[in-house]
């Protein structure tokens, strides 16, 4: 595809993914999807299905995300639970775990999240594909959306310590 599958209006172009080894397979079918979309995926691993620790390659992401090298991330583990909460430990984090079409566009129309978290071998690649495609196009509906953004970033910034 050409440049014009990217999603401007959020400047989305280079996404930080990675895994532990539960995700593996099915980070490196999401990767390829959206290198074959036009996006910069930056590859945080694992590179392998041996067995790692994902908060490793989850604070990884959200780090790439924080600090302005990626523009959104997705990290993939065996239920996405534990990601998330990694991930959100990340100050500027709002990740997201999803599991269908539905809480895929909620988390970016209403919560802004910037950082998907799946669980691998709970879909299927075709489904994997689809709803990182989806999060990736979704628009943050902004409007009644950005009191609560606000209200959930100064609680991180007030309870960071």
């Amino acid at each position: 595809m050409t440049d014009s599958a990217v999603n401007r209006k959020d400047n989305v172009r280079t996404v930080a993914i990675g895994s532990d080894h539960g995700g593996f397979a099915a980070k490196e079918v999401v990767r390829e999807y959206l290198r074959m979309l036009g996006y910069t995926v930056i590859d945080l691993g694992t590179h392998s299905t041996e067995s790692v620790d994902y908060p490793d390659f989850a604070i990884e992401v959200a780090r790439a995300v924080a600090g302005d090298g990626a523009d959104r991330g997705i990290m993939i583990d065996g239920a996405g639970i534990g990601s998330s909460m990694v991930c959100n430990k990340v100050r500027g984090i709002r990740a997201a775990l999803c599991y269908d079409e539905r809480t895929i566009v909620n988390s970016r129309e209403h919560n802004n999240a910037n950082v998907l978290t799946l669980g691998g071998p709970l879909h299927s690649p075709e489904a994997l594909c689809r709803m990182a495609k989806l999060w990736l196009e979704t628009r943050f509906a902004g409007g009644r959306h950005w009191r609560r953004i606000n209200k959930m970033m100064e609680a991180e910034r007030r309870h960071y310590e």
